[in-house]
C-alpha cells in the first residue's frame, strides 16, 4: 500500500508542483549555474542510485555527509531551500522511479562505513530509503550512526498507514531541522 501512496503523491507533487520546481530551478541557476545536485547514494538492497536534490552548497563542495560539510559552503539561496525543505522536492522523481519512498530511512553515502555497518546489522537496507521518517522529525542525523540505525529500525518495524502520513505531515509542518552542518 505504501508504494501506491508513493506513486500517487510523487506523481501529483511533480505535476502540481511543477511551477514551484521551475521557479526554484531558475533561481538556482542564477545562484550557482548548476541548480541540481546529483549524488550516488545507498538504496534498497545496498544498490546504488542517483539522488536528485536542488543544490544548496557551492559547486565543488566535497562530497561528504552533511554533518561533515562546512556551513560556509551553503549559498544564500541554499540556506532558504534547506530551511523550507524545498531542496528535497526533486526527490519526488526518485520516489516515482521506485528508488525511494516518501517515508523511509534517509539514504546515506557509500563512504559512511559506520552507518552502513549499523544499518546492515539491523536490516535497514531491506526497504527503500525515504525523503522523511521518524529520525528526521526527531532531528536525529547521520552524525550518530548507531542511534540513527536504531531509530530507522524502530520506524521500519512499526510503520503503518497512520505513521506514514504522520511523518509526512510533521515534516511539511516543520518538524525536524534537516541535515546538520558543522
Amino acid at each position: 500500500m505504501q508504494r501506491v501512496f508513493d506513486l500517487l503523491f510523487s506523481a501529483s507533487g511533480l505535476l502540481f508542483g511543477f511551477p514551484v520546481l521551475l521557479v526554484v530551478y531558475v533561481i538556482g541557476w542564477f545562484d550557482t549555474k548548476s541548480p541540481l545536485f546529483l549524488q550516488q547514494r545507498v538504496g534498497k538492497g545496498m544498490k546504488p542510485f542517483v539522488l536528485v536534490k536542488f543544490r544548496t552548497m557551492s559547486v565543488g563542495t566535497a562530497s561528504v555527509a552533511s554533518h561533515l560539510a562546512s556551513s560556509a559552503s551553503v549559498t544564500k539561496v541554499g540556506s532558504f531551500l534547506r530551511r523550507t525543505k524545498l531542496d528535497e522536492l526533486p526527490q519526488l522523481w526518485n520516489v516515482l522511479k521506485g528508488e525511494m519512498s516518501l517515508v523511509g530511512p534517509r539514504p546515506n553515502l557509500f563512504n559512511q562505513e559506520d552507518l552502513i555497518a549499523e544499518r546492515s546489522e539491523r536490516g535497514v537496507y531491506d526497504v527503500r530509503p525515504g525523503i522523511t521518517g521518524l529520525a528526521q522529525i526527531q532531528n536525529i542525523d547521520m552524525s550518530t550512526p548507531k542511534l540513527l540505525a536504531e531509530i530507522d529500525k524502530l520506524m521500519i518495524d512499526s510503520l503503518s498507514i497512520k505513521s506514514y502520513f504522520t511523518y509526512i505531515f510533521k515534516t511539511i509542518a516543520g518538524s525536524g531541522g534537516g541535515d546538520a552542518l558543522k
